[in-house]
């Protein structure tokens, strides 16, 4: 179990890194479209980072991590029916999950400030909210 902790609070620190990274909300509109794919990786980073805490929860609590096209989303409900995470919590990644979806198989010069600006404001509250459900988990 400590290893898990090690690496939960190795991803977490990762993760916060990205969060730091990001730029305020009201810059946002103000950026060029190569660095709005940058903050672009940062949100899919931070998904990412999360992900990977829940998919080792899992794995430590002895279940299977989900397979097939939707096993991005089915980490989240996984994560929930398994009380890991409060379905609250599992819809504000939701958000985050959406945007990684997009983010993998679409195209940077597609992205618009207008459906970043609400993730990047979100990010702090999504993440402590996040933070209490996994100290809790564990």
């Amino acid at each position: 179990m400590a290893e898990l902790h090690e690496y939960i609070e190795a991803e977490l620190e990762n993760i916060e890194t990205v969060v730091t990274e990001l730029p305020d909300c009201d810059s946002l509109s103000k950026i060029s479209s190569l660095e709005l794919a940058g903050v672009g990786a940062l949100l899919h980073n931070f998904y990412n980072g999360i992900e990977n805490i829940l998919k080792q929860i899992i794995v430590s609590r002895g279940g299977k991590l989900p397979d097939g096209s939707s096993w991005h989303r089915d980490v989240v409900n996984t994560a929930t029916s398994c009380n890991i995470i409060s379905q609250s919590t599992a819809n504000e990644l939701k958000q985050y999950l959406a945007f990684r979806h997009f983010f993998s198989h679409g195209y940077s010069f597609d992205l618009d400030e207008k459906r970043i600006i609400p993730l990047v404001k979100n990010i702090p509250k999504t993440l402590d909210l996040f933070r209490s459900n996994i100290s809790r988990a564990l």
